[in-house]
């Protein structure tokens, strides 16, 4: 079975969307997706009518927003987040979004094909938060392999 990487990640911003501090933000938001989509890797993105996430809500807080995306390995999550495009509006991520104190980002593997909910997702990062990164759950820093990369390094031919 072939595996890809799921990721989520929440961010409570600095004022709401409409307000003229994050409209750098907004602005960016659209061609950043579209750099996401064409990027090599890239599977599938939440997103609403709008054409992004901004409207999805997992708490009563409106200001926190969600990403969540698919991609065929860390490593294709790993060069859009932090060598494409991306990476520019990413440094300046203190400028729209207050700091978070528990973790923000996860990552799993989910089977190719599956499209993950956002009920799954909080699941994923309450565990993070929870037990720390594990296969289970676990961030681009401290990453695991994907299930059949795992039993083909516990068990070399």
């Amino acid at each position: 079975m072939k595996y890809h990487l799921a990721q989520y990640n929440i961010a409570r911003l600095v004022a709401p969307l409409d307000d003229p501090r994050i409209e750098p933000f907004m602005s960016a938001l659209d061609p950043l997706n579209r750099l996401a989509e064409e990027s090599p890797g890239f599977v599938w993105r939440l997103q609403t009518e709008e054409g992004n996430s901004t409207a999805v809500r997992v708490y009563d807080d409106p200001l926190i927003i969600v990403n969540f995306s698919v991609w065929e390995s860390a490593d294709a999550l790993f060069d859009y987040a932090y060598k494409s495009g991306h990476a520019a509006m990413y440094r300046r991520r203190r400028e729209f979004f207050d700091l978070h104190e528990k973790p923000y980002l996860v990552c799993w593997w989910i089977p190719a094909g599956h499209e993950p909910t956002v009920e799954e997702a909080e699941e994923r990062l309450r565990y993070l938060e929870d037990h720390g990164p594990t296969p289970r759950a676990f961030t681009l820093k401290q990453r695991f392999p994907a299930p059949d990369r795992a039993a083909a390094i516990q068990s070399p031919s």
